[in-house]
């Protein structure tokens, strides 16, 4: 057909995450762009959407316009965010101005009264199933990301959601726990952690691990005056290991992560196997807790490499 090797790639992922959905789901298709305020505004509103019509056959799919402009072009997309739902491989409806969560929600109804959407693979007439492993794997994903940005918010949001229709999935539960440290919903947190610790299933989960890390250091937060307490007495005395290690840990239940980390990496710079180790231990597991593909982990892994090993 004319197209380039890099067009033809730009078709395939297209063929594979919108239009083979699409034969049986209802995409809500999403042409975006990482500088686009109102993209990051509207972004929200579609993945909880999303979430919440997961059940009667409802997938959110991203394009990125500046990663993917050939796709973009073939829409002969002019400005965004522009939103489309498609279905057996064609846009039914402009989403677009359908910025509130109920006048999106209004258009889904009226679309999914009209069409032969499924709500889920061998689903009987009438008993709708809920999302498929890779469906929920997409709204983990959402969750993540929106950790990732830091918007504990939204990502409570999502994984509140996800747990509801997949009260078996470890990284939903795992993230929600997260989001509610990152919260400051220290008790929140806690009981969900009690409702896995219910499942041996969820509870021995590795992916509960990171959760369980988090809710532990969670468990450090001091208020403001006592935390300046320890940073005073950690930095009058900086080789009293026990005085770093209470700050750092105070500080990282305070959001303080990067001083949390200098304290930390100073601590195995001076005396790498005090206390068994106890400072790269709690560096470690401070890793685990935020996320070990996070860009600020990445970052202190490097830093801890060159204290470890020149």
């Amino acid at each position: 057909m004319g197209l380039s090797i890099e067009e033809q790639k730009a078709v395939e992922r297209f063929r594979k995450d919108v239009v083979d959905p699409s034969q049986t789901k209802l995409v809500i298709l999403d042409f975006w762009a990482e500088w686009c305020g109102p993209c990051k505004a509207l972004t929200p509103v579609l993945e909880k959407v999303a979430v919440e019509y997961a059940d009667r056959g409802v997938v959110l799919a991203k394009i990125n316009v500046d990663e993917e402009q050939f796709i973009a072009g073939q829409f002969q997309v002019r400005s965004i965010p522009t939103v489309y739902a498609m279905f057996q491989g064609q846009p039914v409806a402009d989403l677009t101005n359908a910025r509130g969560e109920s006048q999106l929600k209004a258009m889904l109804d009226q679309l999914l009264a009209q069409l032969p959407v499924q709500a889920g693979a061998g689903a009987a007439p009438g008993a709708p199933q809920g999302p498929t492993p890779e469906e929920l794997a997409q709204y983990v994903k959402m969750g993540d990301d929106a950790l990732a940005a830091g918007d504990a918010q939204r990502a409570a949001g999502i994984f509140a959601q996800v747990t509801e229709f997949a009260e078996d999935s470890a990284p939903a539960h795992a993230g929600l726990v997260r989001a509610l440290v990152m919260l400051g919903e220290i008790e929140q947190a806690q009981q969900v952690m009690a409702v896995i610790d219910s499942d041996p299933r969820l509870a021995t989960d590795p992916a509960i691990a990171p959760a369980r890390s988090a809710l532990e250091l969670a468990g450090t937060r001091v208020d403001d005056g006592e935390l300046a307490t320890l940073r005073a007495a950690a930095e009058a005395d900086p080789a009293n290991m026990d005085a770093g290690l209470a700050y750092a840990e105070a500080a990282f239940a305070a959001g303080q992560r990067d001083a949390a980390a200098d304290t930390l990496l100073t601590m195995i710079a001076a005396d790498r196997e005090w206390n068994e180790g106890a400072a790269r231990a709690k560096l470690l597991k401070m890793f685990e807790a935020t996320g070990l593909e996070d860009e600020w982990v990445v970052g202190v892994r490097r830093r801890l490499s060159r204290v470890l090993f020149g």
